[in-house]
């Protein structure tokens, strides 16, 4: 790549940002492209310069559950973890909107644990964000009602897109929670009605 963004250069000393100038590729995806696939093996380490990917998890049915989202500045810590060990990736990475990422070549990334410190803060802060995340999801499965994480969905959903009106389809919200397309329109009506959120076609709009 010709020059990292301001963004990347405030993450790594000088030398680590000449050696990603050099071997690093910038990919771009529009909204909606799968940037990892279920069972796919990763050869290169994605660190997203701008955009949102959403991570997702699929079990042996099919059916999905959300679990965060990867911004600008940081990459997935599940993609770390295939790419050192070699492994098929057993989530699904995609384009909340369209993203541009930068892909390190797994090879170089023993080499750089060892001689620059930044590399490493960057791998282990990823690790205890991404698993932070985790648990919060699994908290919002195991202790909460489905409505607080229907809520705790959109806002987080809102924030991404640094709007409270969210352009979003129920089926959509229901695949990614992991319910029903018909519990999910019970529960926004529900918010609705409570004068948390107004309901448009394929729109929910935040009123808090």
């Amino acid at each position: 790549m010709e020059r990292l963004p301001i963004s990347m250069m405030q993450l790594f000393e000088k030398p680590l940002q000449e050696e990603l100038e050099q071997k690093a590729q910038v990919r771009t995806f529009n909204e909606g492209d799968v940037i990892i696939e279920i069972d796919q093996y990763i050869k290169s380490i994605p660190i997203v310069v701008k955009g949102t990917v959403k991570v997702i998890r699929e079990d042996v049915e099919g059916n999905e559950l959300f679990l965060y989202y990867v911004n600008a500045g940081s990459t997935c810590a599940m993609s770390l973890t295939c790419c050192m060990r070699d492994q098929k990736s057993q989530i699904r990475a995609i384009a909340e909107e369209p993203v541009e990422l930068m892909a390190i070549p797994v090879k170089e990334m023993d080499r750089w644990m060892m001689e620059y410190r930044s590399w490493k803060d960057f791998v282990m802060r990823s690790y205890s964000s991404r698993f932070e995340e985790l648990l919060n999801t699994i908290d919002l499965i195991a202790f909460h009602h489905m409505d607080d994480r229907l809520i705790a969905y959109l806002e987080k959903k809102a924030e991404v897109h640094q709007s409270k009106s969210i352009n979003i389809k129920h089926q959509e919200i229901a695949i990614e929670l992991s319910s029903s397309r018909e519990a999910v329109s019970r529960l926004l009506k529900k918010l609705e009605q409570m004068g948390k959120v107004k309901l448009h076609r394929n729109r929910i709009e935040l009123l808090y």
